[in-house]
């Protein structure tokens, strides 16, 4: 429960300069699991008691002892998000390489994309999208398999039903 005896009012400046960044924080912040670190420690300086806090925001006490201590020593930047995503397996130069590459024959097979990326770049993507992603990237229609239309040519789909 809220101690009732203390009012903001009469919270220490510092105290209170704190809810403010942090109500504005919350108040502008785009990414929920951020909105809820920040919340965590905006009650916690409001005096609500951690369990009450664990209960409201369904989180654990060492989680909301964690966002308080980052808080406290980074400010705000201790509650954003950690994450800086995955690196990517080509560098920033090496997509436009392939995309040139691709560029230099009509049709492709998915196979020979494979294999220049696996032996020149020591890349092996663990999805299909990713192929097609860099294909499509160079206008490149990869889901022909022939040069040709087999139906279009009589002697070919007569040699092909003969095999």
């Amino acid at each position: 429960m809220r101690n009732q005896h203390l009012q903001t009012a009469s919270l220490p400046m510092r105290v209170a300069s704190a809810i403010a960044q942090l109500q504005e924080f919350i108040a502008a912040c785009h990414d929920a699991r951020e909105a809820t670190k920040a919340l965590a420690v905006k009650l916690v300086y409001q005096d609500y008691l951690y369990e009450e806090i664990q209960r409201i925001l369904d989180v654990s006490l060492g989680s909301i002892t964690g966002w308080k201590q980052a808080y406290e020593q980074d400010g705000i930047n201790g509650l954003r998000l950690n994450h800086k995503g995955r690196k990517s397996y080509l560098s920033n130069e090496q997509p436009e390489e392939v995309l040139s590459w691709l560029q230099t024959k009509g049709y492709w097979e998915l196979g020979e994309l494979e294999y220049k990326l696996a032996f020149d770049y020591d890349v092996v993507y663990q999805s299909k999208q990713s192929y097609y992603d860099l294909f499509d990237a160079a206008c490149i229609n990869w889901k022909k398999t022939t040069k040709l239309n087999l139906k279009a040519n009589p002697d070919a789909v007569a040699a092909k039903k003969r095999d």
